[in-house]
């Protein structure tokens, strides 16, 4: 450690720690490993800790030579038990594409649920804080021969993967997932549940294919009453509040969703959409709601004076528009 190890965010970290071993290990990359692999081996059973990632980041950083290549791979599948060779294995995949996609495929059918979700978490074309996939966000088809693999895994861990993996391609695929989503659902418990969760982005947009699929294509039976805010100006830190009332002259489904128009720092704006809910109504049914909504500063968002505008959605159609204002804070 050196005076920039408090500034370092996580990757950071990895990398500092995967390069510092690599100081003090063995110059011999297989001797360096087999001490990692005892180090390991230490571990209790069921022990899995995102902190140990810098052992495949070290895998990543000194193992992408080809005369180790067979050493790496299955270094990457020793240690993704215990942490997650999830960016490890990115570079991997861009340098030796077809290779490397059908270690990934073999993956999928490994015992251990960590590994089978390292085939799809891997692939990822945009995983959070990865290393982009740019062949992949132009044609997916290496991954959705994985992810077909995987629809209907017995493990939570591996589904949720699944769906993120689904949710990413549709955001450059919309039509592709939207007729794959047609394609997996009603079949097993499992799949309509990572397709429910890999369409979640196009159920924000409003999808139409996606809301129909669910159940959420009828609109016009639906009536909103009595959208109201309370109070139409806040400062920064305060809450939003807003309340409506939904009534439904058939039996139908529901979904329930609202729209902040943020302003940004450089004074335009930026829609985010959040879910209420997705009641099943009746004919004749009335449900009223009140909602909150904080306008606190967070890591992931600042806020800044201005106009705000708030829109309800039901079924992925507005369905009327408040502005409010946010003033500085008290």
């Amino acid at each position: 450690m050196d005076e920039t190890w408090d500034a370092l965010e996580l990757k950071a970290r990895m990398r500092w720690i995967a390069i510092n071993l690599g100081k003090h290990l063995p110059a011999d990359y297989e001797q360096a490993l087999g001490i990692i692999d005892r180090v390991v081996a230490g571990y209790p059973a069921g022990f899995n800790d995102y902190a140990s990632m810098y052992f495949p980041d070290f895998v990543e950083v000194y193992g992408q030579d080809e005369r180790h290549w067979d050493l790496s791979i299955a270094a990457l599948e020793r240690y993704t038990p215990s942490s997650s060779a999830e960016f490890a294995v990115r570079p991997f995949i861009i340098r030796h594409e077809k290779r490397m996609m059908a270690q990934m495929a073999a993956w999928a059918g490994h015992g251990n649920e960590h590994v089978r979700r390292l085939a799809s978490e891997g692939c990822r074309p945009q995983l959070p804080w990865g290393q982009a996939l740019p062949g992949f966000k132009k044609d997916p088809s290496p991954v959705l021969a994985i992810l077909e693999r995987l629809k209907a895994d017995p493990s939570l861990y591996v589904r949720k993967s699944v769906a993120n993996n689904l949710n990413d391609i549709s955001k450059t695929h919309p039509g592709l997932i939207a007729k794959i989503a047609r394609d997996w659902y009603g079949k097993n418990q499992h799949t309509d549940w990572i397709v429910k969760h890999g369409c979640r982005t196009l159920l924000k947009q409003g999808n139409r294919d996606a809301l129909a699929l669910f159940g959420f294509a009828d609109t016009d039976c639906v009536h909103v009453d009595g959208f109201a805010l309370n109070p139409a100006s806040i400062p920064i830190g305060d809450d939003l509040t807003f309340s409506f009332t939904i009534e439904t002259s058939k039996d139908t489904k529901v979904r329930l969703e609202y729209g902040i128009d943020y302003v940004k720092a450089n004074g335009k704006r930026n829609r985010k959409i959040f879910k209420i809910s997705e009641p099943s109504m009746k004919a004749n049914g009335k449900k009223p709601y009140t909602k909150k909504h904080s306008f606190a500063d967070a890591s992931t968002r600042r806020h800044y004076p201005g106009t705000h505008s708030i829109t309800l959605l039901v079924n992925g159609i507005g369905r009327g528009t408040l502005d409010f204002e946010v003033v500085a804070s008290r």
